[in-house]
């Protein structure tokens, strides 16, 4: 029987690649998240991607007085994906298989994942890439396997990245603690 697979793209985005909360070494991930989705799209595999989104208010909320830095607002070119991703993504014509979530804070919101859960149904496999590798990454690690706690959680550590090189590592090391398969590091 085959694995039902599910790839998830988190925040790769160009706020956080090129824009306000850029980081050198974010755009190296592009090509091989690209090729990622395209793979998995070819199998008839799920892709969700999430779309970290804050409005107006942004400044007042928690994480908006800890990180004063607008970012990420709707439909804003840093708000899109970036690069070869975007493309990929944007130019899909398996747009069953796309799972696009925009999100206000670093992890799925509980009722989103209910719905996901719903509509993808049981999965065997749950392979997370994307940024930011101690911050959102990490938040939807343990929200996908709230959801999917039968799921092996994978994390390609290629394919993640941190403002903070030191802080991806130790994420990496707390993560393979929790029971993720860290590949690629």
């Amino acid at each position: 029987m085959e694995k039902k697979r599910l790839l998830a793209i988190i925040d790769y985005q160009n706020d956080f690649v090129c824009g306000t909360l850029g980081f050198s070494g974010a755009e190296k991930l592009d090509a091989g998240i690209a090729q990622r989705a395209q793979e998995y799209l070819a199998m008839g595999d799920p892709v969700l991607v999430t779309y970290d989104t804050h409005g107006e208010n942004y400044l007042q909320t928690r994480e908006g007085r800890t990180l004063p830095i607008p970012h990420c607002q709707p439909d804003t070119e840093g708000w899109r994906l970036y690069g070869k991703t975007q493309e990929l993504i944007s130019g899909t014509c398996c747009t069953g298989l796309l799972y696009p979530v925009r999100k206000t804070t670093f992890g799925i919101a509980p009722e989103t994942l209910v719905a996901l859960k719903k509509e993808i149904g049981d999965l065997d496999e749950i392979l997370l890439v994307g940024l930011v590798s101690n911050m959102c990454v990490m938040a939807n690690v343990c929200t996908l396997q709230a959801a999917w706690p039968e799921a092996q959680i994978i994390v390609d550590a290629s394919l993640c990245a941190s403002f903070d090189p030191a802080l991806h590592e130790k994420t990496l090391d707390v993560m393979q603690g929790m029971q993720v398969q860290v590949i690629n590091r």
